[in-house]
């Protein structure tokens, strides 16, 4: 299932793959509002779809969107609170890029009413279609499974302090999977690549994703995965991906795949 706002890839497993920060679009009729470092669209997760290229192989369902966040951030409320109060942090439509630097040209940047629009145009049909994908699943199964996938430089001072581990978990705190789920998935990183250092619920606990559709007394296990960009790619302009350390990271990230696929509630 495709369109103008997403692609949609349904499998037969109970699991389905979000990837709401692949997307490196801005729409034609927003190209003169943003700035030259907005242009550039930095802060994608890049290269996620080829480092799971393998989830279709197991099964899995997928869900990419074509836009950038800059665009709109699939993983922020539609109310646009802040997911980590007095932590700096971007929003929903984000003004800003991670290292704090303008991504509108000044006076464009959006009002109310441009934003309402953005959730109605963008953020609104991914996100019925990724609870309509998890509704299915769990019909089918009698449960379902949300691995949310993304990527992030490994230094930000704006956003935290020194360098960020390679494997970032978050659950929300435990809250939005079954209990243990999390800290399985950890140590089985921990076991089969001690070079990647390795957090559960650490400056990344989940987005909004994460936290809105986790809710595992509904049967629906939620896990984000933040990878540190250093362990695939080069994390400059251009971004290109790492052959070699993708190599090396990929067969790694199936297993843990695999591990949370393997998972049947009780």
């Amino acid at each position: 299932m495709s369109n103008d706002i997403f692609q949609l890839h349904q499998g037969s497993a109970p699991l389905l793959i979000s990837m709401p920060h692949v997307g490196t679009q801005l729409p034609q009729d927003l190209q003169g509002v943003f700035s030259e470092t907005g242009l550039q669209v930095d802060d994608t997760d890049w290269h996620i779809a080829e480092l799971y290229d393998f989830a279709a192989g197991l099964g899995a369902s997928v869900i990419r969107p074509f836009h950038s966040r800059y665009t709109i951030d699939l993983n922020r409320p539609a109310d646009g609170q802040s997911l980590y109060p007095g932590q700096n942090t971007t929003g929903l439509c984000p003004l800003t890029t991670f290292d704090n630097v303008a991504l509108y040209r000044p006076g464009c940047e959006p009002d109310e009413a441009e934003v309402a629009r953005r959730l109605q145009r963008y953020w609104h049909p991914y996100h019925a279609a990724l609870q309509d994908e998890l509704a299915r699943l769990k019909a089918r199964h009698g449960y379902a499974l949300l691995w949310d996938a993304h990527s992030i430089r490994s230094h930000i001072p704006h956003l935290f302090e020194g360098e960020l581990p390679v494997f970032n978990f978050g659950n929300a705190s435990s809250t939005a999977c079954a209990p243990g789920l999390g800290e399985d998935l950890l140590a089985l990183a921990q076991e089969l690549a001690p070079q990647y250092p390795a957090v559960l619920n650490g400056r990344f606990k989940g987005g909004y994703i994460t936290r809105h559709y986790g809710q595992p007394a509904q049967q629906v296990h939620a896990i984000q995965l933040e990878l540190a960009q250093r362990s695939y790619m080069q994390e400059q302009a251009p971004y290109a991906l790492d052959e070699t350390l993708a190599g090396q990271l990929r067969p790694v990230l199936r297993r843990l795949v695999e591990r949370f696929l393997a998972f049947r509630p009780v």
